[in-house]
């Protein structure tokens, strides 16, 4: 005879219990999957387990009850309700044939279709550990009321419970349903290009390298590289930006980009699962697993509240035994049933959640991935902003404004060698420079280039030794230079030739249309703003200046960046950074929080920030902490709501003065009332 598996509890990095909870029932019978089957680790039923620096367990339970509508949904709750309507009018007109055992055969047929589902969950939890769980108290208090003949009261409590889970769970649902609607309206069919014809193909099966067209209005399923020349693309499902986007031959078009109005071809570079959109999707479906610190709270207490509130049912059903005179059983009974049905906390457990998850739903409609409900109450609670300046408070569109090189040097020759140098640059200073000088460097010599962190770069081009950066690196290697360019507020890359100062070459960025906006609106909200940055303080101040930022830092190293960053968290915490994801990696992960700017083209954005903003729209930082502080303010209207209420009623149940109906309400109506608060969140 084969052996049953012992059941063992999930718990995450932090000691919280994952399974054998309402909230993972509700979960599992809301099972809308955000990345289809081709792209999920599965496609048809099991458990495994990721290594992920830490064990969880993926409950892989692809649910069908779905599929059969809303009557599926509700047929148990349905045919409950028409025995038990039928069950009150018996009663009242009792006709000859209805006897007792008439009488116990409707109410019990009226029981099953709801209770036993519930009967079962409590036995399966019992069976793994789970004694005190919500469906042990609504299984004692129906069974209960069954035991002392109150059999509409003992049908109507089940129904109501059932009925409440129900609606949970379409909400639930349609939370994630939202999102992946949002995010995820990717075409099944492609059509890809194969000499002079065209073939309509799946997606999920096209190769890398193929050639796909996209029609007017059509969605890009794929991400890849354009082959047109040009064509302009709404980036809307992936940014929250309406205005259409102009890309160029070679950029990169992305999956859920539509093409606005002409037909365009592009090659494809990923396979469907690893699109970027499909990592979005992923990181959106396991944001739910990050709990926030209200929702671990809750499920802490609910496991403390649930044994507690069983055991002072038995009280009021006991003890008064010894101290009320005219002691009844089955009347104090009754009123440790109306207590134990008041105290289930379904309310508090599933709105919560709910609230949090429908905080990210309304981020990610804004074009921002926040990826856990911890990091929302981060965001609601942040004091202090701290920026990085290129890319996030400007445009990080560098442009050469002039270039000026000392007398006794070649002009053409100096600006080549300062191309071919910092041709082994990615930053966007070295970009700017390359698009200045126009002249070749094909049959330049460059050899022993080194970066020196925070002042530029060195090499040896063409035999001479070339230094460019700031002033800093002129100061350090004893180059002589002009003392007034030390005025200049435009970022300067200075150069030297074989130890003698050649002269300089000013670049300027555009600072972001918004800027100034988005430091007066974060102030108006009590948050501070500070920017950070390794360009000259001279630069720094202006931008700092023309924004209305009071604290700004330049000249910093990425060590400087870490002290000042530590210097503000232990001033004002909780703090947040905003970079561009790939660069201050360290300030990032000393933060708070850490946002992201311009995610969306960056798998390393998506990767190492907590809250990523997929376009580089600063505005959305205001935006995301107001998501918070709203996601916080339902959740807690909620907390209250749900305690305030229960608390009333427990006392009057207690006290004889509410019946079962009022004990339904407070479990219930409820449990209803907070999970529509919750949901609100999702319309932000």
């Amino acid at each position: 005879m084969p052996t049953m598996k012992k059941h063992v509890h999930i718990y995450d990095a932090e000691g919280n219990q994952l399974c054998c909870t309402l909230e993972q029932k509700i979960n599992r019978k809301a099972a809308v999957p955000l990345v289809s089957p081709e792209s999920a680790c599965c496609s048809h039923d099991h458990t495994h387990e990721h290594k992920h620096g830490h064990e969880h367990e993926h409950n892989h339970e692809h649910n069908v009850s779905m599929k059969g509508g809303w009557w599926l949904l509700f047929r148990p709750a349905i045919i409950s309700f028409i025995l038990l309507v039928s069950g009150i009018i018996l009663d009242h007109y009792g006709p000859p044939f209805y006897n007792q055992w008439v009488r116990i055969g409707i109410y019990l047929v009226a029981y099953i279709p709801v209770g036993w589902p519930v009967l079962k969950e409590a036995w399966e939890s019992i069976t793994k550990g789970e004694i005190f769980s919500e469906f042990m108290l609504m299984g004692i208090a129906t069974l209960g009321a069954m035991g002392i003949e109150q059999y509409p009261e003992a049908v109507a409590v089940m129904l109501f419970y059932s009925i409440g889970e129900t609606f949970q769970t379409l909400a639930v649902q349609r939370a994630k349903a939202n999102i992946k609607m949002m995010l995820d309206q990717r075409p099944d069919d492609v059509t890809i290009v194969n000499g002079e014809k065209f073939e309509t193909v799946k997606a999920a099966n096209v190769p890398v390298g193929a050639i796909v067209r996209l029609n007017p209005g059509e969605k890009a399923a794929l991400d890849g590289i354009l082959l047109s020349e040009r064509a302009d693309f709404n980036t809307a499902a992936l940014t929250g930006e309406s205005v259409p986007a102009m890309k160029y031959k070679g950029d990169e078009v992305l999956a859920g980009m539509i093409s606005v109005n002409s037909s365009c071809r592009m090659e494809v570079t990923r396979p469907y699962e690893d699109s970027k959109l499909s990592g979005i999707l992923r990181m959106v479906q396991d944001a739910s697993s990050r709990k926030a610190p209200t929702e671990l709270f809750i499920r802490k207490f609910a496991k403390v509240y649930t044994p507690i509130v069983v055991f002072l049912a038995a009280a009021i059903c006991l003890l008064p035994y010894f101290f009320v005179r005219d002691y009844t059983f089955s009347e104090w009974l009754y009123r440790a049933l109306i207590f134990l049905v008041i105290s289930c906390p379904c309310a508090l457990v599933i709105s919560i959640p709910l609230g949090y998850f429908g905080g990210i739903g309304a981020a990610s409609r804004n074009g921002i991935l926040v990826k856990g409900g911890n990091y929302l109450d981060t965001l609601a609670a942040v004091r202090h902003v701290v920026v990085d300046k290129t890319g996030t408070m400007t445009l990080g569109n560098f442009e050469v404004r002039e270039a000026e090189i000392s007398d006794g040097f070649d002009k053409m020759e100096v600006l080549t060698y300062l191309k071919a140098l910092q041709g082994f640059s990615t930053h966007p200073i070295a970009a700017a420079v390359q698009r200045f000088v126009r002249e070749d460097t094909i049959g330049i010599n460059v050899k022993d280039v080194r970066e020196v962190p925070g002042k530029g770069m060195s090499g040896t081009v063409n035999g001479k030794h070339i230094l460019a950066g700031n002033l800093a690196l002129m100061q350090v290697n004893n180059i002589p230079y002009d003392k007034s360019l030390e005025a200049i507020e435009y970022t300067l890359v200075a150069i030297a030739v074989d130890g003698k100062f050649a002269g300089y070459v000013t670049i300027a960025d555009e600072i972001k249309q918004n800027a100034a906006e988005v430091v007066r609106e974060l102030a108006d909200m009590g948050v501070e703003m500070t920017m950070l940055s390794g360009d000259s303080s001279k630069v720094v101040a202006a931008v700092a200046r023309e924004t209305g930022i009071r604290n700004a830092y330049g000249s910093l190293l990425p060590e400087d960046k870490v002290t000042k960053a530590n210097e503000i968290k232990a001033a004002s915490p909780p703090i947040a950074f905003v970079g561009d994801g790939m660069n201050d990696a360290p300030v990032l992960a000393l933060s708070d929080v850490g946002i992201a700017m311009g995610g969306l083209g960056s798998d390393m954005a998506i990767e190492s920030a907590d809250v990523v903003i997929q376009d580089d729209d600063i505005r959305k930082i205001p935006l995301s902490i107001r998501i918070g502080k709203k996601t916080k303010n339902i959740v807690w209207q909620n907390i209250l709501f749900a305690f305030g209420v229960k608390a009333a009623v427990m006392v009057l149940g207690a006290t004889g003065e509410a019946t079962m109906w009022e004990a339904v309400f407070a479990d219930v109506g409820v449990a209803l009332i907070a999970v529509a608060n919750a949901v609100r969140i999702q319309r932000m």
